[in-house]
């Protein structure tokens, strides 16, 4: 169970703040979340030793993935935003634009294997990570899943281990994570950075109430963009939001059946830079102020360029 889902237990130890019109905040409190029967200063300390032991995982999986030359991306988003058909998409145009890098995906879902088939049959090796109730990956889930794909097992040589130079040549390491926009927002995997994906069949609001996500996330893919037309969907006002919570967050639209911003997309994945404008993994998602990326910077142009055309697709539309 995720440390803060408030799953067990009956009665509830803190009482909520109450608005004026009678709405119901359980995340007021200085833990941010209520959990049945446990008091806030010892929510707090559950949180801190749980998240503190994934920390230590998720510090040593960064080094390793380091040690194999490896640029790992926790993409996260709901259900249904077309994280595997993007990654699909994404193999395929990679295979083109840059052959000579290495692909790998870790895959997380609650139960099956369908996502990791579907990587699998496009000829990049994946593996299934199946958290049964669990509502998310965690560093040692990574951990366990990248020794696999790695062909060894982490007890057999220390993280700072030299490999050979074939093992540098700049390997990307896709995991996606759980459907879920709430509790992978909080949990390290090691990853250079996380990856917002919200489709257009989303409500534009969603990085306002889901803002941990996104203020921990250095990117924000909006996927589905060839589905606007048909849609009542706000991009402009989907972008303020998430810049209200996260200033420095880039944007890229993209559709993953049609190729749109498929360009801009892989620009961004194979620009090494980007990484240093991620939140690091010490700050807390929701108080992170991360440095403002590179306004001037090829791929900043492009995802101002693809914000400008899918905007004006919809106003197309909308005259239509």
């Amino acid at each position: 169970m995720c440390v803060v889902c408030g799953c067990a237990g009956l009665t509830r130890g803190e009482q909520p703040a109450v608005a004026a019109n009678g709405d119901l905040h359980f995340g007021a409190g200085a833990a941010r979340v209520s959990v049945p029967g446990m008091s806030m200063s010892r929510t707090i300390a559950l949180e801190v030793d749980v998240l503190g032991e994934n920390q230590r995982q998720a510090n040593a999986n960064r080094a390793h993935f380091a040690a194999h030359g490896v640029r790992a991306l926790n993409l996260v988003s709901s259900p249904g935003s077309g994280k595997t058909t993007l990654l699909c998409a994404t193999i395929a145009a990679l295979r083109q634009r840059a052959p000579q890098r290495t692909l790998a995906v870790i895959e997380g879902d609650q139960q099956t294997a369908h996502d990791a088939d579907r990587i699998r049959a496009t000829g990049v090796p994946a593996i299934q990570v199946n958290t049964g109730k669990g509502c998310h990956l965690d560093a040692p889930m990574v951990s366990a899943a990248f020794a696999r794909l790695h062909g060894h097992e982490h007890h057999q040589h220390p993280h700072d281990h030299v490999h050979a130079p074939a093992d540098q040549a700049g390997s990307l390491l896709f995991i996606e994570n759980v459907g879920n926009l709430v509790c992978p927002a909080m949990w390290d995997l090691g990853e250079a950075a996380k990856v917002a994906i919200l489709s257009v069949t989303e409500g534009e609001d969603k990085p306002l109430k889901y803002p941990d996500l996104f203020a921990a996330a250095s990117l924000m893919v909006i996927n589905k963009v060839d589905l606007l037309p048909h849609l009542d969907f706000d991009v402009a006002a989907c972008i303020a939001a998430a810049r209200q919570v996260n200033p420095a967050i880039e944007v890229l639209l993209v559709s993953a059946t049609t190729g749109q911003g498929l360009d801009a997309w892989l620009d961004w994945l194979l620009d090494e830079d980007v990484d240093s404008a991620a939140p690091t993994p010490s700050m807390h998602p929701a108080t992170a102020t991360p440095p403002h990326p590179r306004s001037d910077s090829p791929t900043a142009r492009l995802a101002r360029i693809a914000v400008l055309e899918a905007e004006l697709a919809a106003l197309r539309a909308g005259l239509a």
